[in-house]
């Protein structure tokens, strides 16, 4: 018997819903899209997209109670994925145009103002994932992934925990400037670039993502 994956897609007014949608349909899941927190809380996946401003994505998470829903499903070790904003939104805090909006507090770090000669960073790179990544498992170090975005976390300033083990940070550069592409840290993953934009390897990664949910 074949087990498909119950997936939410968090609506909180912000992020390519239906693509989102259509991509996780696409490798299986059975998805809803839908703000219901009780739904959020009982899928076996929630997924946070998110596009555009950092503080308007967060007053809009806040408006659905989004932080506490990740919380509580991160306390019981249940899978979530933030996708670009959706990402951001996960650390402490973004400053935007001077404006510094407080985040989800999941991991410490700020989300800034790439510095590269050329922004937004837009189209595809090159991601450089860690050795024992399930996220990126599979696919090749030259793998291109779909990014559009300002603004990124330049540092990670998680401390490594001797009774912990460690989150896997993948790495991308954009015009010479070095910011977090993807997090993998227990229950809670999350990628700056589109899987639902990326074609076969977006898919490829959410499947993987999918596999992790049982």
């Amino acid at each position: 018997m074949v087990v498909v994956a119950r997936v939410v897609v968090l609506d909180y007014g912000s992020g390519n819903l239906r693509s989102a949608e259509r991509a996780l349909q696409r490798v299986g899941a059975h998805v809803e899209v839908t703000s219901d927190p009780k739904a959020a809380r009982e899928a076996d996946g929630l997924v946070v997209p998110g596009v555009g401003a950092y503080a308007a994505c967060m007053e809009g998470l806040n408006s659905v109670r989004g932080a506490r829903i990740i919380g509580e499903r991160l306390a019981g070790g249940r899978p979530v994925l933030g996708i670009c904003v959706g990402m951001q939104i996960l650390f402490e805090r973004g400053i935007e145009h001077g404006v510094l909006t407080e985040g989800c507090g999941e991991w410490p770090g700020t989300v800034e103002r790439l510095e590269a000669p050329i922004v937004p960073h837009m189209g595809w790179n090159t991601v450089r994932a860690p050795e024992g990544s399930a996220l990126f498992e599979g696919l090749d170090e030259d793998t291109r992934f779909y990014f559009v975005h300002s603004y990124g976390v330049r540092k990670w300033e998680l401390e490594a925990a001797d009774h912990i083990r460690p989150p896997l940070v993948t790495w991308a550069d954009h015009a010479g400037d070095e910011f977090v592409a993807a997090v993998e840290n227990g229950p809670l993953w999350a990628t700056q670039f589109h899987p639902e934009k990326s074609g076969d390897a977006g898919a490829h990664l959410l499947k993987n993502w999918l596999t992790s949910l049982s």
